[in-house]
Formats: C-alpha cells, structure tokens, sequence
C-alpha cells in the first residue's frame, strides 16, 4: 500500500484533513508518526511557493509522497495582510490569543461591512521523483467585532472568521457546514482527486 506523509504537525490541520482522505487505499502518515522534527524555512513569496517548500522538502527526506499545505487569510481593509505571513504576522511565531488580539486591535473602530476577508489554502502534492501538483481553496466572510469562545487550536483567525452563508463564526459552525465553506476542505478534495489518480 501506498504511503502518503502529510507534512503538519498542527493538530487542527490533521484534524480537517484526516477524515477527507481516510476513505483512500493509502497508507496516511503525519510528521509526528515518523518522529520527524526537521522544519522548512517558509520564505516563499506566495502560500504557493511555501507549500512546495515543505513538500519538496519532506519528499527528499522521505522519499514519500508529500501533501503540504499553506493557510493565509488576507483582509481587505488590511490591503491583503496578514497573507502568506499569518502565522509570523508579528513578527515572530505568536500564540493563537495574541494573534486573535493583534486582528481585533488592526481593526479596531472599522465597521462590519468592511471587514471583508478572505480565507485561502493551497496545497501542495509532491512525488518522490519530484514531479508536483498545486491547488487551492479558498473561503470568503468577514472578521468578526467579537470572537468566538470556540477555539481550534492552531487554528486563531477561525474564531474570527464569521461565515454570511450561516451567520455564524467559523469554529461555530458544525462539521457538515464546514464541509461546505472551508477553504482548507475544499482544496483537500480537489487534492483527493489527484492522489485517487497518481496513488491507488
């Protein structure tokens, strides 16, 4: 059977991704499974670029098919930030509370419907010949006055993040309706298609 290492430690991530690729005749394994505590310098310009990065890396390391992925929420009034910098968006690697604060405080004073954001996953997919795949998904809603006391951790700008389709924050949101507007989902299933092909 085919293996297929997921390149994340972040047990939020796992936690969306895991269920969509389950039902697949592949072997799943995660960065944890294989002990491997080697980290990627994302200094990729896009959340594209990044996502290669890691998924080229672990590939080599490996020699396993890599899926790889990079989140980044871009807020309009913000001009597009924090982008492929949320997770550094300080500057340094931040909590999830601090991140939560540091959004709120950007944007402290502007009205809701000028919150306007975007959620967007690419994901990338990297065989041990180093032939590669990208996708991407993406989420559209506005940044939340208040946030949700539903957290996921790893996950901060999600209890931000409130969805028009439901009226609700995105940790708010059942597991059916996140299968709907997820923006990490969504490119995971366009993923899925590709592993199906090249895989099993």
């Amino acid at each position: 059977m085919n293996q297929l290492l997921v390149a994340t430690t972040n047990k939020g991530k796992i936690s969306q991704i895991k269920p969509v690729l389950e039902g697949l005749p592949i072997k799943l394994v995660f960065l944890p499974d294989l002990e491997i505590k080697n980290k990627v310098e994302e200094n990729g310009k896009t959340l594209e670029e990044n996502a290669l990065l890691k998924a080229k890396f672990y590939s080599e390391l490996t020699g396993l098919w890599v899926l790889a992925d990079d989140m980044g929420l871009e807020i309009d009034f913000l001009n597009g930030q924090p982008g492929v910098k949320s997770k550094r968006w300080l500057g340094y690697d931040a909590t999830d509370e601090e991140l939560i604060q540091f959004t709120l405080d950007k944007l402290r004073g502007v009205p809701f419907e000028k919150r306007k954001a975007v959620f967007k996953s690419a994901i990338a997919i990297v065989s041990p010949e180093g032939k590669s795949w990208l996708v991407q998904g993406l989420s559209r809603g506005y940044i939340s006055e208040k946030p949700s006391s539903i957290r996921i951790k790893g996950l901060p700008y999600a209890s931000l993040f409130f969805v028009p389709k439901y009226k609700k924050i995105f940790t708010e949101l059942t597991g059916e309706e996140k299968e709907t507007v997820s923006h990490r989902i969504k490119a995971i299933k366009k993923s899925k298609k590709i592993i199906k092909e090249m895989l099993c």
